[in-house]
């Protein structure tokens, strides 16, 4: 059985990417910071799907736990053939002049330095066996800049970029990359974006038919179920209200 690698897997589009990838018989690497949701899902999975699960409590920010983790995994679950970059958010929603550097902070450990430390820690693992994916979680924020997203839309344009250059630079060890843009997607994001003001969360999602988890999920298989001589790039994916990032066609 095929071994994948989710980060930011206990709720939203990690959870929903666990779900998938178990339908389909993966065994999973199911990484959060949240033990309870993580231990409620891995058993959740397990008993339903039958599938092996290796849970890992770790903060994507902390460089040094990441890496043990990785290098603590026994033998087997070590031949990870997919590694999905999902954990990330956005903290704060102001201009430039207002933001607060902490929303900066953990914006740019989570969404940049996150995803860098997964991918040095999982890659080598990869190219020692010339074969994997790696799905890496952007946004239309990665795309395009919209009002008051300054430092969020920042992290993304940088996702953006890592996915063009891992892609060159492994393509030579036959390991595919693939980035996932989504536009506006209802999971906990704006939960966490207003700091747990999920009134102003709600109104968010309000007049429109957006995005779900699930959405997101199948578009990763997608990805990841291509033959091997096809790699996609790149994926942007819209509700059919919202044609850009900014312009949201709301019925209220």
């Amino acid at each position: 059985m095929k071994i994948a690698c989710i980060t930011g897997a206990s709720s939203g589009i990690g959870a929903a990417t666990a779900t998938v990838f178990a339908q389909n018989g993966y065994n999973l690497i199911l990484i959060a910071r949240r033990s309870e949701k993580l231990n409620a899902l891995a058993t959740e999975l397990a008993q339903q799907f039958g599938v092996q699960i290796h849970q890992a409590v770790v903060d994507v920010r902390n460089a040094e736990a990441v890496a043990t983790v990785v290098k603590e995994l026994p033998d087997y679950w070590k031949k990870i053939d997919i590694l999905v970059n999902n954990a990330g958010l956005a903290s704060g929603l102001s201009t430039i002049d207002k933001g607060d550097i902490a929303d900066w902070d953990v914006m740019i450990d989570t969404n940049l330095k996150g995803l860098l430390y997964m991918t040095r820690a999982i890659t080598p693992l990869m190219v020692e066996r010339k074969s994997g994916h790696i799905i890496n979680i952007g946004s239309i924020a990665g795309k395009e800049v919209y009002a008051n997203g300054n430092v969020y839309c920042a992290t993304k344009h940088a996702v953006d970029a890592l996915n063009k250059a891992m892609r060159i630079d492994l393509a030579p060890h036959e390991i595919k990359v693939t980035a996932i843009h989504p536009g506006a997607v209802e999971t906990e994001f704006s939960i966490v974006r207003f700091h747990g003001d999920t009134e102003r969360a709600q109104k968010v999602y309000e007049g429109f038919d957006n995005l779900v988890a699930q959405d997101i999920a199948e578009a990763i298989w997608f990805a990841v179920s291509r033959p091997t001589h096809v790699n996609i790039n790149e994926l942007t994916i819209m509700p059919t209200a919202q044609p850009v990032a900014s312009v949201i066609h709301r019925k209220l």
